[in-house]
């Protein structure tokens, strides 16, 4: 179970520090900020407001409590200016919720922009280390907790009623409502406290953060004018079930691969698909298009904690299927992507093996489709899995979905949005994001009109929402600053990873469809020694 919350810890812990290029003041306020109190706040259309309270906070050096499921709270943020941090909770006659709107104000270096703040897993914000480092930046920032509890794998709580039923109203909350929300109270707030309304409006989210901000796009075009999306939680209906795929298989075929068994047909799929970008890396620069095949590893011996395994059929027959995913339905985990995230297996005190399941897609089945939070997903067929795939289609596509390629509305909205996903993704396959893509380009004009307002980033080797051995996006909130507010489009987004032995390795992630390849001449950790094209 360790090596489980080993990488489930990412949806909780996304990056939270901006480089200050992104942080250059729009323009000086033009007048000092109210004081910090109580103010009066319009009800969003549909909701009421139940109370706003207010409380300055010093700033400084701030700290974090833990969030489980993560083994250490986030690291303090230094050099926080003094803050007001003001809560409105709403209600929406009918769904006996209370849903807390969280704004932070900073009392000087405001540089006229707002920011909301995603969440992850089944938290729909995040009221700690993101919103403070927003405000560190220098933006007015917030986040909402939707009127559901911000613990990012419990649902117990909200998600069915005391009939057995679920929770529709606090799930549309969850979906989308209460996101709305969030940018009109917020902006509201902002304009209030300083005296004038902010200049430039930002979205900012991983994971279930990045698909909030894909909801924004789709549903809400006039709420940001710029969004940063990454390794977005969209197709929620196909993704939540379509990621308790492996445990079907390991269930289903009887066999459970150990941690050491997956990472040595992990590291046979880098050894041979990695150098096809021009340089041997470590990394896989196409998983998509790597056609290494598992049974080549068959009657290999390996050691495994001090003692010699032999590669079975069987062991490569099911790290097959988890790769390939449940097709036709979805997606399977990308080669050279580590398996302990979706594929975690346990061995029992009596050496029983199993396999838990990843716990977002547990609870959504349990909850959501069988309605029933003890049920037992280890006995699930595949036939099963066909049924509850489909039947999360039909319940839920039109709530959560988030997969409408019409954005025709944010592109005359005049909104931007810059979406980057890791190729090694241990958690949301990232074959979904580029099909999204794909499905837009389709519909919306081809690849050069779509470009002129989304943009997407796929980053080589790295995990999910960052981690990995693959260079991360250094600074994609500023990149979007730039895009919006000086029209500077990127074609590229600098990104760089720093080993364990402190050697830096630098790359430019190119714009999608394009590719990064080796020059085949000079330094290959430096960006500057490769150059994007065709794939």
């Amino acid at each position: 179970m360790r090596r489980v919350l080993k990488f489930i810890a990412a949806f909780s812990l996304l990056p939270v520090l901006l480089p200050l290029s992104a942080c250059a003041a729009v323009s000086s306020a033009s007048s000092a900020p109210r004081a910090c109190s109580a103010m009066s706040v319009s009800a969003p259309p549909g909701a009421d407001v139940e109370s706003v309270t207010a409380i300055r906070q010093e700033g400084g050096t701030v700290t974090f409590p833990v969030q489980p499921p993560a083994p250490a709270p986030p690291p303090p943020i230094t050099g926080v200016p003094a803050y007001c941090d003001i809560t409105v909770t709403l209600n929406h006659p009918g769904a006996n919720d209370h849903a807390r709107v969280k704004i932070l104000l900073p009392e000087t270096g405001w540089t006229g922009r707002f920011q909301a703040v995603g969440g992850s897993g089944y938290a729909a914000g995040d009221f700690g280390a993101s919103l403070v480092a927003a405000v560190r930046n220098g933006y007015a920032a917030a986040s909402t907790d939707a009127g559901v509890t911000l613990s990012f794998l419990d649902t117990s709580a909200w998600a069915l009623t005391p009939d057995g039923q679920v929770n529709l109203p606090l799930l549309q909350n969850f979906a989308s409502r209460s996101q709305h929300d969030l940018a009109v109270v917020g902006k509201e707030v902002t304009a209030k406290f300083y005296g004038r309304p902010a200049a430039y409006s930002y979205w900012n989210g991983c994971s279930t953060g990045g698909r909030q901000g894909y909801l924004a796009a789709q549903r809400y075009p006039d709420d940001f004018d710029g969004i940063l999306a990454y390794a977005p939680a969209i197709n929620w209906d196909r993704f939540a079930v379509a990621t308790l795929w492996p445990q079907v298989v390991m269930n289903q075929e009887h066999n459970f691969p150990t941690a050491c068994e997956f990472a040595a047909f992990k590291d046979a799929a880098v050894q041979a698909c990695d150098a096809r970008d021009g340089v041997a890396d470590g990394i896989i620069g196409q998983p998509q298009t790597c056609d290494y095949d598992p049974r080549q590893l068959i009657g290999k011996t390996i050691v495994c904690d001090g003692e010699q395994v032999t590669i079975s059929a069987a062991d490569a027959d099911v790290v097959r299927k988890i790769w390939d995913g449940p097709q036709p339905l979805w997606y399977g985990l990308p080669k050279g992507a580590d398996f302990g995230g979706l594929a975690a297996t346990v061995t029992a005190p009596d050496g029983t093996m199993s396999a838990p399941g990843f716990p977002i897609a547990k609870n959504w089945v349990q909850t959501f489709l069988e309605r029933q939070p003890e049920f037992d997903t280890a006995t699930i067929t595949y036939r099963r899995f066909t049924e509850l795939f489909q039947q999360s289609q039909q319940e839920y596509n039109g709530i959560i979905g988030t997969d409408d390629p019409d954005l025709s509305a944010f592109r005359k909205a005049g909104g931007k949005m810059i979406s980057w996903h890791g190729l090694a993704d241990t958690l949301i396959p990232p074959q979904g994001t580029i099909d999204y893509r794909q499905r837009v380009t389709q519909a919306m004009g081809g690849t050069n009109r779509v470009d002129s307002f989304y943009r997407l980033f796929l980053a080589p080797g790295v995990a999910h929402c960052g981690g990995g051995s693959g260079p991360v996006p250094t600074d994609a909130l500023g990149a979007l600053v730039n895009w919006v507010e000086h029209e500077q489009a990127p074609d590229t987004l600098p990104a760089a990873v720093t080993d364990t032995t402190g050697k830096t390795t630098t790359r430019d992630l190119c714009r999608y469809p394009r590719v990064s390849r080796y020059l085949g001449h000079g330094d290959p950790d430096a960006a500057a020694s490769y150059r994007c094209g065709a794939p």
